[in-house]
C-alpha cells in the first residue's frame, strides 16, 4: 500500500510542476483543459499522498487547489458551448 501512495504522491507532483512549467514557458496557458486537469488531479493525488502521511497543512493546501481548480474548469467548460 505504502508504495501505491508513494506512487499517487510523485505522480500529482509531477503533474503540478508540469502544469506550472509548461504555463511558466507559455507551452499551455492557463485557461486550457490541459493546465486545469494537471492542477486537479495533481492536487488530488496530493491530497491522498499527504492524508496517508497525516501531513495536514500539505492536505489544507491540495484541497484549496482543487477547489480552485473545479470552478475553474466548469467556467472554461459553460464557455465553450
Amino acid at each position: 500500500m505504502k508504495l501505491l501512495i508513494d506512487i499517487i504522491g510523485w505522480t500529482g507532483s509531477v503533474m503540478v510542476i508540469a502544469a506550472y512549467g509548461l504555463n511558466s514557458y507559455q507551452k499551455i496557458k492557463s485557461s486550457s483543459m490541459l493546465f486545469l486537469l494537471l492542477n486537479l488531479f495533481g492536487g488530488f493525488f496530493l491530497i491522498i499522498y499527504s492524508v496517508y502521511y497525516t501531513a495536514y497543512a500539505n492536505t489544507f493546501i491540495n484541497v484549496v487547489w482543487v477547489i480552485i481548480a473545479i470552478p475553474a474548469m466548469i467556467k472554461l467548460i459553460l464557455k465553450k458551448k
